[in-house]
């Protein structure tokens, strides 16, 4: 895909001089699954970092009028494409960091090249724990998203709330799932509801869930925690629908099924399912005048003038958010040598973001910028398959 060249500066942050722009570009690689069938959450993760670069190269540029330029390159959920490209990245000059796409599988297996490389890592959306535990020091590896230690309790919570004392886990047999279980035994033995009453595992590209559903059902569960990306969902809820009402139980899902059309995939079967996944954010809750700004932004490229247009919504907000502490980094460190920018992103302060203000985003002991009290609940609304919070369908003005 075409790089697009693009930088920026902050208020108080000098105007390049003349010929300044003729400096080397940043390079700021993106590793993502864009050909994957269905999928839009590397289109997403794309469409958030164009933005804010975008918004940088309006305000005219980091060191003094240098740009950021963007590569893509399509891993298509494969692994080992990953790590080929990947390899090609670290290997690139001029090359600052890498963002990494939606499948945590993917990025886990990129992790000893980005050990041994000491490339950058911005992770925008894969939520395994371990993409952030991995016993680097230094760390190069810094996530703006979701981390499954995160979201299994908040699911596990939610179904308590609606007096749903029964789960079962319906997980992905991949590293992505293992890191879900993980989590939820962790959580589940120092909590007494709701109480797990079995775990079932599925392959991926399975054709079927049926059979795993109904040995949790079986088991007693009053509802279903779900792991699982767009295509194994829509299957589980087509399924689900030819049920009788009585055996559907409600589903509380992880956020992998917000990557792709899940409201195409499952079809008119969804609205027969009571179907909850987890966000970090949503655009219907953006604060007014960040809405307006990144519109400013997405309206001359992609043409966005309302929320529901946004599909993927957390990938593009994520990335967004990520890119423009990428250039704060940049602007802290007065260079864009790798070591320099790692030490850099863990001292910028007061970044006041899309999703929230930071006051810190990261520091040396805390390399996720996202926590508990971001979390929320969101569904498909009906008329027109936005995903909304809940409790809210409100647009920003």
């Amino acid at each position: 895909m075409a790089a697009v060249s693009v930088s920026g500066t902050w208020p108080g942050l000098a105007h390049p001089a003349p010929g300044q722009h003729s400096a080397a570009p940043i390079l700021i690689g993106m590793d993502g699954e864009f050909s994957l069938q269905n999928s839009r959450s590397a289109q997403a993760v794309e469409m958030g970092i164009r933005c804010a670069l975008d918004e940088i190269e309006r305000r005219g540029g980091v060191l003094g009028g240098r740009r950021f330029e963007l590569v893509t390159r399509d891993h298509g959920s494969i692994a080992a494409r990953g790590i080929r490209n990947l390899r090609e990245f670290a290997a690139m000059p001029g090359l600052l960091a890498v963002f990494a796409g939606r499948f945590s599988p993917v990025v886990l297996e990129e992790m000893d090249l980005i050990r041994e490389s000491r490339t950058l890592l911005m992770a925008p959306w894969s939520s395994a724990d371990a993409i952030v535990d991995n016993g680097m020091r230094p760390n190069y590896v810094f996530r703006l998203s979701l981390r499954d230690s995160l979201a299994m309790p908040r699911l596990l919570q939610s179904c308590a709330a609606r007096g749903l004392h029964s789960v079962g886990l319906l997980l992905t047999n991949t590293g992505w799932g293992r890191s879900n279980h993980a989590a939820a035994r962790a959580w589940s033995a120092a909590h007494a509801t709701p109480r797990i009453v079995g775990t079932a595992w599925y392959n991926f590209r399975d054709t079927s869930l049926l059979e795993p559903y109904r040995a949790l059902l079986e088991a007693g569960a009053q509802a279903i925690v779900l792991v699982a990306n767009d295509d194994e969902a829509a299957v589980l809820v087509r399924e689900m629908a030819a049920l009788p009402a009585t055996q559907r139980v409600p589903l509380f899902s992880h956020w992998g099924v917000s990557g792709g059309d899940f409201v195409g995939q499952a079809g008119p079967a969804l609205w027969e399912v009571d179907f909850n996944v987890i966000q970090t954010f949503s655009f219907f809750r953006a604060r007014p005048a960040a809405w307006r700004r990144f519109v400013a932004a997405a309206r001359p490229r992609y043409g966005i003038e309302r929320p529901e247009q946004i599909a993927a919504p957390v990938g593009v907000a994520h990335a967004y958010d990520l890119m423009h502490i990428l250039a704060l980094a940049v602007e802290r460190a007065g260079s864009a040598e790798r070591p320099r920018v790692r030490d850099a992103m863990e001292q910028v302060r007061d970044y006041d973001g899309l999703i929230k203000r930071y006051p810190q985003p990261f520091t040396p002991m805390r390399h996720e910028a996202l926590d508990q009290s971001d979390l929320l609940l969101a569904r498909y609304r009906a008329a027109d398959g936005a995903l909304v919070p809940v409790d809210a369908a409100r647009k920003p003005s």
